[in-house]
């Protein structure tokens, strides 16, 4: 499942709050014997609790909107894809973030409009997706040993280039417990179930050729791959070629590059907040303040 670029929970209750300011202030929204809640009293009350982001949100949601299109065909198929992969738990995965079918299509729609505002001048090329299709299509069964820093990496790495047995290094020195007592094997995996440097090293491999160190969060693989197998079912290349293609731009974008993009598409738009309570809550998207420099070291 995409990444959302803004938290779902919150992204979707401040696109619910729109709703809220289509008629009279004073509209009883909740009646009761204790008295009555209006549309103006949960404004207020929300105001005070989420004002700020509210807007700043509302208003990405705007500016995007005026100058990217996403259809409903694209959001029900982001939406459709996301039921399909969280299977049985995406109605819980609904009820935790407090969303209905409505409300997290809002967050779809939104997720979609950045996605466009970031990857709009990126490119990649028939060749780049075709090599991902071919990744995608591919599994492999491989083995590994994890080690904490280079230089023992390096060090087991000679042991096996003077043929030390794989298995042995992997069960007496791999800090992956898991896979270490088992001679390092992982079983087979296809793309996305390894770190990307991980998985970067490991489908440039040939079968039984052993990597050089690999560095990663969990520290330096050295990677083996013991075989291949086509997956079966694969989806027509034509079928995926549109969603490689947004993964893939996506990956290479710079996502420090949308917030400038949407402050230039907020000055465009002749912004003004005339509220004055809430007049400062889009300062950190206009006029962002440059990250202070670090100190001097001693």
């Amino acid at each position: 499942m995409k990444k959302s670029f803004l938290t779902v929970t919150l992204a979707a209750s401040v696109l619910a709050l729109a709703a809220c300011s289509d008629s009279g202030d004073g509209e009883v929204i909740v009646s009761s014997d204790a008295g009555d809640v209006t549309k103006d009293e949960l404004y207020q009350e929300m105001k005070t609790s989420i004002g700020e982001q509210a807007v700043q949100i509302l208003m990405i949601e705007k500016v995007l909107a005026e100058n990217y299109e996403v259809t409903d065909k694209e959001v029900d198929a982001e939406y459709n894809s996301n039921k399909e992969e969280l299977g049985e738990s995406f109605d819980q995965f609904l009820a935790q973030n407090n969303q209905t079918e409505e409300s997290y299509k809002k967050v779809i729609r939104l997720n979609l409009l950045q996605e466009k505002a970031l990857t709009e001048d990126v490119e990649v090329t028939d060749e780049e997706i075709q090599a991902q299709y071919d990744r995608q299509g591919t599994e492999l069964n491989a083995r590994h040993i994890l080690v904490a820093d280079e230089e023992t990496a390096n060090s087991l790495k000679k042991e096996l280039d003077e043929g030390g047995d794989f298995a042995a290094l992997a069960e007496k020195n791999s800090t992956d417990t898991g896979s270490a007592a088992n001679g390092g094997n992982l079983d087979w995996f296809g793309p996305g179930a390894m770190v990307p440097e991980f998985e970067e090293v490991a489908y440039g491999l040939e079968v039984d050729e052993i990597s050089e160190p690999v560095a990663s969060e969990f520290g330096f693989h050295i990677i083996q791959v013991l075989d291949k197998r086509k997956v079966e079912d694969q989806p027509a290349f034509e079928d995926q070629k549109e969603d490689i293609r947004s993964e893939l731009a996506i990956s290479k974008a710079d996502q420090t590059t949308l917030l400038p993009k949407v402050a230039d598409l907020m000055k465009e738009a002749n912004v003004e907040i005339k509220d004055q309570d809430l007049e400062g809550a889009l300062d950190d998207i206009l006029n962002p303040q440059p990250a202070p420099e670090a100190a001097p070291a001693e």
